[in-house]
């Protein structure tokens, strides 16, 4: 584990790099113009503002930790003992079509664990941040996972990736209804896991989930007291995307079997501090 004074300093780095790239983003989201995006593939938006806040980013973290690896949706790279892994806007369909609804989603790990995350939404100001062991906060306030004691009073979101069949997301669709759940669809994986941790939403689950869309946001989920699935299973699934799963305590066995997703062992869920 990193000391005490070189993690507060990489805390006070991730707020910082945080708040610059956020307003980066938000700048491009202001003065875009319509129709200005490509396609990296079905469904799959690019903007030029990924480009540009993602090498800010990698700039910022160069300068301040030269040693460190850096691992991005944008411009990729290698695993290291010290790795940032960074999503310079997640929700970019959202942002392309000019919908305030994205973020700026950053998470450092060491030796194997997720220390810090940050998942910033320029657009409603919301910054949420955890650090392992001291808990999640939005905004520097404490936020908690929701008290919801069953799926059928529950709201929870499901992500789709064309990865996965259609048929696979319709058949846990199905599952998850008849259970009673409210299903909705943001088309931002990393606010989605961000809200579970807040208690907006009861609960998130997708098939298919690159590192960078989720790994910031489900070290919130276990810091504010809820459930998280076994993602990564190991380093190596840090480079080829996995099975994600976040959930409020009180719903995370219903959700699980509905979505045919497993739960990781109790040594691996967290508490809130």
């Amino acid at each position: 584990m990193p000391t005490v004074d070189d993690l507060d300093h990489r805390e006070t780095f991730l707020r910082a790099v945080a708040a610059s790239a956020g307003a980066l983003a938000f700048d491009a989201f202001r003065t875009r113009k319509p129709g200005d995006f490509t396609l990296k593939g079905h469904q799959d938006f690019l903007t030029e503002a990924d480009g540009a806040v993602e090498s800010h980013v990698r700039a910022e973290i160069t300068e301040a930790f030269p040693d460190d690896g850096i691992l991005g949706e944008e411009g990729g790279g290698k695993l290291s003992e010290r790795l940032w892994v960074i999503d310079p806007i997640d929700g970019t369909a959202n942002f392309a079509r000019g919908i305030p609804h994205f973020c700026v989603s950053i998470a450092y790990r060491e030796r194997g664990e997720t220390l810090l995350g940050a998942i910033f939404n320029p657009a409603s100001g919301e910054l949420y941040f955890a650090r392992k062991g001291h808990g999640a906060t939005k905004n520097g306030a404490p936020i908690a996972v929701a008290a919801t004691a069953a799926i059928g009073t529950a709201s929870v979101e499901i992500g789709w990736s064309t990865r996965v069949e259609a048929g696979e997301y319709l058949a846990a669709q199905e599952r998850v209804l008849g259970r009673g759940a409210n299903i909705r669809r943001g088309a931002s994986g990393a606010l989605a896991i961000a809200w579970v941790a807040e208690g907006r939403t009861d609960g998130y689950a997708e098939y298919y989930m690159n590192a960078w869309d989720c790994l910031a946001g489900l070290l919130m989920v276990r810091e504010a007291g809820g459930v998280t699935g076994t993602y990564p299973a190991s380093e190596s699934e840090l480079l080829t995307g996995g099975v994600i799963f976040a959930a409020a305590p009180g719903i995370a066995a219903e959700f699980s079997a509905a979505m045919r997703i497993a739960i990781a062992p109790d040594i691996e869920k967290g508490e809130a501090a």
